[in-house]
């Protein structure tokens, strides 16, 4: 099968933030053999794949997985399921949703490997395109606006103008919470307020920090959603009131944040933790997981939800078009075979 495969093993030791000058430098172009599925695993054949963040740190060797030297890249996408190993055999033949587990063959391919349990069977009204961006993103929007809201109602979202951030602010506004969004360009001012933000700051303006104390004198934020990790994040944590808890998801900064009042996590009571949604899945049971999938679909099938695309690129030319791709704001990249 043709794949685009890893060109490194392990960590790189660097955090530059996923920003890529020339994918060549760590992805190429190869024809290898399709894997097997073994017990509890299914092959699917891919219609569509998604690049997330996630993607373009793994592939630098900066993600919190090593890299495999020689296995096909991409962590999310959407396929039919052409085989099944003993045990999955339910699967076989379904248009599923699906992310590559650890040891898994990834969506970067012709033909993808994964476990059975990190399959989501599709509904029929939901496009390849949102289906190969339905687990990552849309999950991690349902599970963090929950986590949000058992603190109070009203949270804190940082790049709040990409995919995931205007999942999680359609969401807030349907459950009644204000989102307070933190954005880098005023251009994404209005368009986030029209989905519903209570709230959105250019974090880039000179008066920022007084500013956000403002809002979160007014709206008492308890939960800081944190894709960025950077200098602003802490910031912003240290304007938010008593018991805040920053949850950090991301690193899209290329600067870590400096903790200059730890004294706050003393006497304040606050928390720093990190989210992960690869440990929620495991630790979520199955009836909360199987309830939160169907709201996620119901609500692309229904149109609340959708994926704004921002490039979409034919397998055989990712390498070559990914790092151009990489650098438009506010989409996903979407990959077809």
């Amino acid at each position: 099968m043709f794949a685009v495969i890893q060109k490194h093993d392990g960590y790189s030791g660097l955090s530059e933030g996923p920003v890529i000058e020339d994918a060549a430098l760590y992805l190429e172009n190869a024809d290898i053999a399709v894997p097997v599925p073994a017990a509890g695993q299914v092959l699917i054949r891919l219609r569509a794949a998604a690049v997330n963040p996630s993607d373009l740190h793994f592939i630098k060797g900066e993600y919190g997985q090593p890299r495999r030297k020689g296995a096909p890249a991409g962590f999310e996408g959407c396929g039919d399921v052409v085989e099944a190993g003993k045990g999955a055999e339910g699967l076989l033949g379904k248009r599923v949703a699906f992310v590559v587990a650890q040891g898994g063959s990834g969506a970067w391919a012709e033909f993808a490997l994964t476990d059975a349990a990190h399959c989501i069977p599709l509904h029929p009204d939901i496009t390849d395109e949102d289906g190969a961006a339905q687990i990552v993103n849309p999950m991690t929007a349902m599970a963090m606006v929950d986590l949000a809201a058992a603190e109070g109602d009203s949270f804190v979202i940082s790049a709040a103008s990409s995919q995931l951030g205007k999942l999680m602010i359609g969401l807030a506004r349907d459950k009644g919470l204000n989102a307070i969004a933190l954005v880098r360009r005023a251009g994404t001012r209005a368009p986030l307020a029209a989905l519903g933000a209570a709230e959105v700051l250019d974090v880039t303006t000179p008066d920022f920090a007084e500013t956000f104390a403002a809002v979160s004198r007014r709206l008492k934020p308890r939960v800081f959603l944190d894709a960025v990790s950077d200098p602003v994040s802490e910031t912003v944590f240290t304007r938010m009131p008593n018991n805040a808890r920053w949850v950090s998801y991301g690193k899209l900064g290329k600067n870590p944040p400096c903790l200059s009042e730890m004294g706050q996590l003393i006497f304040m009571g606050k928390r720093i933790e990190g989210f992960w949604l690869t440990r929620w899945m495991s630790q979520t049971p199955p009836e909360v997981q199987a309830r939160v999938v169907q709201q996620v679909q119901a609500r692309f099938a229904d149109g609340r939800w959708k994926t704004d695309i921002s490039a979409r690129i034919k397998l055989p030319e990712l390498v070559e078009k990914l790092a151009a791709a990489s650098r438009i704001p506010d989409g996903k990249i979407i990959i077809t075979p």
